[in-house]
């Protein structure tokens, strides 16, 4: 039985990697997207392939560390397709440093989206499930939310945050509201993410890591898997790992 049919599903960071990849294999399997990302272009890329395979999908440009901004996103969602029924929190950004260099402006940025962005969309679609009594919040974790790896403090944190959240969200929401809350915990993803560390130890060390990295579709079938359940079933986290694994 297919439990994702005409469900309509939120996804952050949706213009490339897992997102992107996510994004299609949900419609694929007959959701209705709502995209949303900071590029425009890839965005509209996006939408007009899935579109093109015979799905639905709709986006819109969107900042999630910005609170109104997501809220913006949630009620373009609900103008469109009348409901949100998932919340795929899946934006982040992996910055390796050492806490010798003192990288602040990329931990920062790394709260802003890994924390904050996470938080926003959640209080954006939450008073919607509440409405509908129903709904399925995804939050994006990491293996580093389960242990440290060397370069990876601040990153680590915000996923041991996102660890938090979520069982936090399972025993209130869960058990009082209905609304079910899940994490995926993905080993390194080859994203090209290493590139973008700024931190030039940083940068080696998550270049190295990367040698290991596993692809998108791997994760995006886990998405898959873990969305399309019966209502009476949470899917609590699953933990991809490469063959081979560093942490």
């Amino acid at each position: 039985m297919n439990h994702l049919q005409d469900k309509v599903v939120v996804i952050t960071g949706a213009s490339s990697g897992i997102g992107a990849v996510s994004a299609k294999a949900l419609a694929a399997r007959g959701a209705k997207i709502v995209a949303a990302a900071r590029g425009q272009e890839a965005l509209d890329q996006l939408v007009a392939d899935i579109n093109k395979a015979g799905g639905t999908a709709v986006a819109r440009l969107t900042d999630v560390a910005d609170t109104a901004d997501m809220q913006a996103l949630a009620d373009f969602a609900v103008e469109q397709f009348g409901r949100i029924d998932v919340l795929v929190n899946n934006a982040g950004l992996m910055l390796f440093s050492f806490w010798k260099d003192g990288a602040i402006d990329d931990w920062n940025r790394m709260i802003d989206v890994n924390i904050r962005g996470y938080l926003n969309g959640v209080h954006a679609v939450l008073p919607v499930m509440l409405r509908q009594k129903s709904g399925h919040i995804l939050n994006m974790d990491s293996v580093a939310g389960h242990q440290v790896g060397d370069g990876a403090g601040v990153y680590s944190s915000t996923k041991f945050f996102v660890q938090a959240m979520t069982e936090s969200m399972r025993r209130e929401l869960g058990v009082r509201e209905g609304i079910r809350a899940s994490t995926i915990s993905p080993g390194v993803i080859d994203t090209g993410w290493a590139d973008r560390v700024t931190d030039p130890a940083g940068r080696k060390a998550a270049q190295e890591l990367n040698e290991v990295a596993i692809s998108p579709q791997s994760v995006a079938d886990a998405v898959v898997y873990a969305l399309d359940q019966p209502t009476d079933v949470t899917v609590n986290d699953l933990i991809i790992s490469p063959t081979r694994q560093n942490w």
